[in-house]
């Protein structure tokens, strides 16, 4: 019996969320092709009808994550409140791709890394329009430094597992950002 094109479609968006569930919780390595498929449902055999390799899978499941309509746009204060938080710290599955995927990039495809630098110039880009008003390049200094933070924060925070420092490092990192995007009166 032959899928329709609109079941096509939906399986394609459920393969790419369960595999960048699970890339975010264990890393590219730790999970396999047979991974992806059990826990999107899915026979093993239906993965080359939708991608040629678990390489180009890694690729289009960056690309969907820091797609432009699924990364936050709250307000500046909102989004480093939540993104430096213990919820976030404590939940990469379903937390920021860029915190828990960044440092496993240099090991993947040229295709991989760019659509890890597409996806990072995006939020660059929602960050630049948030910042106090100053010339274009000082809002975007800005910005890549104030992300770069909260990404790195975060993967301290991740990677010391001792939680009195992990919360420090998040709680430091936001009082940081915060007195630094603060309007002078």
């Amino acid at each position: 019996m032959r899928v329709s094109r609109k079941q096509m479609d939906a399986n394609r968006v459920r393969i790419l969320e369960e595999a960048g569930r699970l890339f975010r919780e264990r890393g590219f390595d730790a999970v396999t092709v047979a991974d992806v498929m059990k826990a999107a449902g899915l026979t093993h055999g239906g993965f080359y009808g939708h991608f040629e390799s678990k390489d180009a899978l890694i690729a289009a499941v960056v690309a969907h994550s820091l797609s432009p309509d699924r990364v936050a746009t709250a307000e500046l204060g909102g989004l480093v409140d939540a993104y430096l938080s213990p919820a976030h710290r404590d939940t990469p599955a379903q937390g920021c791709p860029t915190a828990s995927l960044a440092g496993l990039m240099r090991l993947q495809t040229p295709e991989a890394k760019a659509a890890m630098a597409s996806g990072v110039e995006a939020q660059l880009a929602r960050l630049v329009q948030s910042m106090p008003a100053a010339s274009d390049g000082e809002r975007r200094q800005a910005a890549i430094g104030q992300w770069a933070a909260m990404v790195g924060a975060v993967v301290l925070a991740r990677a010391v597992g001792e939680v009195p420092l992990a919360d420090e490092i998040l709680s430091a990192t936001r009082s940081w950002i915060k007195g630094a995007t603060e309007t002078p009166t």
